[in-house]
């Protein structure tokens, strides 16, 4: 890796080498899944297995790899920023949630504290039971 922050791409690339892999394979058929699996997103090692195997220069495939580590960066920015106003919409539907729900929920236990309190007992009693049951047998 000759160019100046190449290490940081490698990293990248080495990051990202599980889902670029099916690219690799449909550009390079000829290279085996293990034989690329083995190099363990390494991309000097990467390079050097499809030139070996292909014939081509190390030049030519190492830009194509970084085509497809380009493209799949892209594809990732892409679907974060689609995504953003889902997060939005999820975080205001749980704000009204809250607004709404929290008040039906506090006021019967307001109102009849030891029921409430009886109610959780019960409950935690039958789910203990239910539980340590399993474990006599």
């Amino acid at each position: 890796m000759d160019r100046p922050g190449l290490t940081q791409v490698g990293d990248r690339f080495r990051e990202r080498f599980g889902e670029l892999l099916p690219a690799i394979q449909k550009q390079w058929p000829q290279v085996a899944q293990d034989t690329l699996e083995n190099t363990r997103g390494s991309l000097d090692e990467v390079v050097t297995v499809i030139s070996a195997q292909t014939g081509r220069t190390a030049g030519v495939i190492q830009e194509q790899l970084l085509d497809f580590l380009g493209v799949a960066g892209e594809q990732t920015r892409k679907l974060g920023d689609s995504l953003q106003p889902l997060e939005e919409q999820l975080e205001q539907l749980l704000d009204d949630l809250n607004a709404n729900l929290r008040p039906k929920l506090e006021k019967p236990v307001r109102e009849r504290p030891l029921l409430a309190v009886g109610i959780a007992a019960g409950i935690g009693l039958l789910a203990g039971l239910l539980l340590s049951g399993g474990r006599r047998r």
